[in-house]
């Protein structure tokens, strides 16, 4: 059945998830936040900064007016930077009913607070509003190409879930469904930080063992966190953690490993970002993972140095250096 989605934000994500759901022959309304680049995109028919030679197909309307966007949709899909969630849901919330439901394809944190953006929705909305989220291991142009990819919905309503799932599977796009949120929020805005880990080991030129290990202890990483917080470890161990996890620490698309390869090779972090000309969420995420991280009690090594490298000045090669250095212990600790 042919359902109108209002899909919120026309970066690389937002503009590949429309394009997926327009395969599925629904009806979709892309919102840009900029006016200029809603009506090039809309005129042209193609993202031209963020992919741009892939056309939009003609079920696709891009345009710069919210509520437009909103009004009359059957599904909504925020796909904003994580900072920008809270701000775009207050000016949704008017729009919004249980029969609509709020789905989201945002990664990270609240900035400030540390909240996963389950939590955010939940105090806007109600603890019985239904939520999904669209997460794993999913590079935005891969998706837009068409090529195969298999992704998670999280929601905390089957029902939705698998109506979720239901609009965004087909030939080429494999959706599963999970209950678990906190796993599946974590899995995805933790993999972030441990990419830019990975990166800074590729830009130093330390080999493959090293990635390797890198990758592992961090997933040991992301399971010790997400136990404190009360997530099914088994969602840690599929597609939206150890699948993103692997994709985004060592995948050329990966803007938070093209950071992490940029500050491995003497670039600073201002002048990295500067080069890719995009989010890198990694950033934001590695110091609220640091806050979470302490208010828990879990010792995340990796994502520390990360976090004294974007923030304090520390350098990449010192980094791993402590890493390697530190006391001996049963690889199950």
């Amino acid at each position: 059945m042919t359902t109108t989605v209002a899909v919120l934000g026309a970066g690389s994500w937002g503009t590949a998830l429309a394009m997926q759901l327009s395969r599925m022959e629904h009806s979709v309304r892309l919102w840009a936040r900029d006016a200029r680049q809603a009506d090039e995109m809309q005129q042209t028919r193609v993202n031209r900064r963020y992919l741009p030679d892939l056309e939009l197909a003609g079920n696709i309307s891009v345009s710069a007016d919210f509520d437009r966007s909103v009004s009359g949709a059957d599904r909504v899909l925020v796909v904003t930077p994580s900072h920008a969630f809270a701000e775009t849901l207050d000016r949704l919330k008017s729009h919004l009913d249980e029969r609509m439901g709020l789905a989201w394809a945002s990664k990270g944190f609240e900035p400030g607070s540390g909240r996963l953006l389950h939590e955010v929705a939940v105090d806007r909305l109600g603890k019985d509003f239904p939520l999904a989220l669209v997460t794993g291991p999913s590079f935005a142009r891969e998706v837009a190409e068409g090529l195969p990819t298999a992704v998670t919905v999280a929601a905390n309503s089957p029902d939705f879930g698998q109506r979720w799932a239901e609009m965004l599977h087909g030939v080429s796009f494999r959706a599963y469904y999970t209950a678990d949120l906190v796993g599946a929020e974590l899995g995805g805005a933790i993999k972030n930080v441990l990419a830019v880990a990975c990166g800074m080991v590729d830009g130093l030129g330390l080999g493959s063992n090293t990635r390797a290990a890198l990758i592992t202890r961090g997933l040991a990483e992301m399971m010790r966190l997400g136990q404190a917080l009360g997530a099914d470890p088994r969602t840690l161990m599929g597609l939206a953690g150890i699948g993103d996890l692997v994709l985004t620490c060592t995948g050329d698309l990966s803007r938070n490993r093209r950071l992490g390869l940029a500050l491995g090779q003497g670039k600073s972090r201002d002048q990295a970002v500067a080069e890719i000309g995009q989010v890198v969420e990694g950033i934001k995420t590695a110091e609220e993972v640091m806050r979470l991280a302490e208010k828990a009690g879990v010792e995340m090594p990796i994502s520390e140095q990360v976090h004294g490298i974007l923030y304090k000045g520390w350098s990449a090669k010192k980094g791993v250096q402590v890493l390697m250095e530190r006391e001996l212990k049963r690889e199950t600790e």
